[in-house]
């Protein structure tokens, strides 16, 4: 998995009161309550691979998006793209989707950030943004991004759409044959999520560390070329 994120990569601290964070932790809430298949973390680890390679075939989708083809999407490439997909959404809602998903301080949004918003469009179900899911044609995305849910439902232990330091250490240490892990690697998983350093993670902080622990990073279009 992948090391410590440097300090140019610190995104930039989300407001815990915005109506989308909201809306993404009481989506969470609700799906923590079905539980998960998952029994340990290594459960977890042994999917990397498959969703490392499902992740990368959504460059395509990003390649749509990006009209420039600068490798960021910015608000009028996000508004063109739902324009042509005939999808209703006011100039104000465009700005809090990609306010909300672009984690960054810069006013583009980043393949790896792209992976984000892909992944939290699937998560929230109003109809809005079902609509979205749809016409992107998510479908066969949806086992993945299930996979990611899933994934944080087990570190999730109190199911209160948030994870905290000692539900980490804790899910590090489950496995199904009752071995026990280091809690430091636990800590250190942590503090890779834990962008804004308030002792709690979220789905979003989770999706982008997991994006970085299975190797798609900011650097991903000059390692391609």
């Amino acid at each position: 998995m992948g090391g410590v994120v440097g300090r140019d990569d610190s995104p930039r601290h989300s407001s815990p009161a915005s109506k989308l964070e909201r809306k993404m932790v009481e989506a969470m809430q609700q799906r923590a309550q079905k539980g998960t298949s998952l029994k340990s973390f290594d459960s977890v680890i042994m999917k990397f691979p498959k969703i490392d390679e499902s992740l990368r075939n959504c460059r395509t989708i990003f390649q749509q998006f990006d009209e420039d083809s600068n490798g960021e999407i910015d608000q009028e490439e996000l508004k063109h793209c739902f324009q042509k997909l005939d999808i209703s959404f006011t100039d104000e809602e465009i700005k809090d989707l990609f306010e909300a998903y672009d984690i960054y301080e810069h006013m583009g949004m980043k393949f790896n950030e792209f992976i984000v918003f892909l992944c939290l469009v699937y998560l929230l179900n109003d109809p809005l943004v079902s609509e979205v899911r749809k016409r992107m044609g998510l479908g066969n995305l949806e086992p993945t991004f299930e996979t990611l849910v899933d994934s944080f439902v087990f570190l999730d232990k109190n199911k209160d759409g948030y994870v905290s330091k000692n539900e980490m250490i804790q899910a590090i240490n489950e496995t199904t044959a009752g071995e026990r892990s280091s809690g430091r690697i636990g800590v250190k998983r942590f503090e890779e999520m834990d962008w804004d350093k308030n002792g709690t993670v979220t789905f979003k902080e989770f999706l982008f560390a997991f994006t970085r622990w299975v190797g798609i990073g900011d650097n991903e279009d000059d390692d391609e070329e």
